[in-house]
């Protein structure tokens, strides 16, 4: 359950600008809408259900500055249109976090089947690479530079725990990709960086887990615990703001010490 956001005495550099959230009906979608909300930003909040979209605007601050959008991402046609939208209705728009995704756990690889694959791929990683293709588009016809934040998950470096192979392997291009977004926009002043959770409080994380084996998976976790979706939605906040304004390239590991690198 969303905290009540308060207002950061650091000032993140986001009074005003625009910025669109993808999955933000989710667990941490919720969250980094909130976030970015609290620290002065106009949040465009995407997801598919548009009824849910609504209510997460409702429950940000000042929700008359926000926008509810409910669109399927894989309509790649659409992008442009809904990036439009939103800063049409802003004035601006400067920050893109893609968090959208979806996880289809198998119990062995051999019941993995080609629609499995595909949907994961579409949802995961085409329809990320796309959103960020049209957002750059729009960055660089406003000429002020923006962020782009994408969402991998730990399963880009372990391979995947729990059945999600496939997850893990579509959230390893994210991290490939992200890299290679990186590098062409730095020179328009855009960032492009990743977000990787570990094992974060949300139903995502517990679909098709029994609660013996979720505990198992919290045993492998230095910090003792899931991660609150707020505590994700902090590493958005850093990456958006003007105090990552030299980090480009890179994956914050938000995972309580599960994964070290």
């Amino acid at each position: 359950m969303s905290s009540a956001p308060v207002r950061s005495p650091v000032d993140l550099g986001l009074e005003g600008k625009g910025a669109f959230v993808t999955g933000a009906a989710g667990g941490i979608g919720r969250e980094v809408a909130n976030a970015l909300a609290a620290a002065g930003a106009r949040v465009a909040v995407v997801d598919v259900d548009q009824s849910a979209c609504e209510r997460v605007v409702a429950a940000l601050d000042r929700p008359e500055s926000h926008l509810a959008l409910g669109a399927d991402l894989t309509d790649l046609a659409a992008h442009k249109t809904l990036l439009g939208q939103a800063e049409a209705t802003f004035g601006r728009l400067d920050i893109l976090v893609c968090l959208a995704a979806i996880l289809r756990r198998r119990a062995t690889i051999d019941e993995v089947t080609e629609e499995d694959w595909d949907i994961q791929f579409n949802i995961n990683l085409k329809a990320v690479f796309f959103l960020n293709r049209a957002m750059a588009d729009l960055l660089r016809a406003a000429g002020r530079g923006g962020r782009i934040v994408n969402f991998t998950s730990q399963g880009w470096w372990t391979g995947g725990f729990g059945g999600s192979v496939v997850y893990a392997a579509s959230k390893g291009g994210v991290v490939s990709m992200s890299r290679g977004l990186a590098r062409t926009l730095a020179a328009d002043g855009i960032t492009v960086n990743t977000v990787s959770p570990g094992a974060a409080d949300t139903a995502m994380m517990r679909s098709g887990m029994t609660d013996e084996g979720l505990a198992e998976f919290v045993k492998m976790i230095p910090l003792g615990r899931m991660a609150e979706p707020a505590e994700v939605a902090s590493a958005v906040l850093y990456l958006a703001s003007d105090l990552a304004s030299y980090v480009t390239g890179a994956t914050i590991n938000v995972s309580g010490g599960q994964l070290m690198y």
